[in-house]
């Protein structure tokens, strides 16, 4: 079975029968994302960085819908997935509905931009808010410091074998 297309429209995940294979699935998929991510911004700064075709865009709608949010500060989980909080994501989140691929798939998302992806730092979001977050932390160069360490140990580490 393949889980890479879209969730179906009429899939209720909360009257869903527990289909442990596709939850596992999903993980799955989500760990690859995470990995994925964490690798190209060891590689690559991530103020050079750009997720999507329209990051401008998304950058610029996320400062005008939620004008307090901080990309340095910490994600408070709770307000964030708090009923105001989601109806303000919902509604932010479905001007990509059919603009960016796989825009509600559920993704990791780091709290703290100054955090390795960690158990108590991570956050499980649909796609469209990771790209939000992480364009703006990226533009700000707040995930620069990723590159930074890993092109250190990577010199340390050619320097240590020679």
């Amino acid at each position: 079975m393949s889980v890479g297309g879209p969730v179906p429209k009429n899939f209720d995940a909360e009257n869903a029968d527990n289909l442990e294979d596709i939850e596992k699935q999903f993980a799955v998929k989500a760990v690859q994302h995470m990995a994925t991510y964490w690798a190209i911004l060891e590689k690559v700064k991530g103020s050079t960085l750009r997720l999507t075709k329209i990051d401008d865009e998304i950058y610029e709608h996320l400062k005008t819908d939620f004008p307090e949010f901080d990309p340095a500060a910490t994600i408070d989980e709770d307000e964030m997935k708090s009923k105001t909080g989601k109806d303000r994501w919902r509604k932010f989140m479905m001007a990509y509905d059919k603009r960016v691929d796989d825009y509600n798939y559920g993704t990791m998302l780091r709290s703290n931009p100054k955090s390795e992806y960690t158990e108590k730092d991570t956050i499980f979001v649909p796609r469209m808010q990771f790209y939000a977050v992480e364009i703006a932390r990226n533009k700000l160069g707040l995930n620069d410091w990723i590159y930074e360490k890993a092109q250190q140990e990577k010199a340390q580490a050619s320097g240590s074998s020679a």
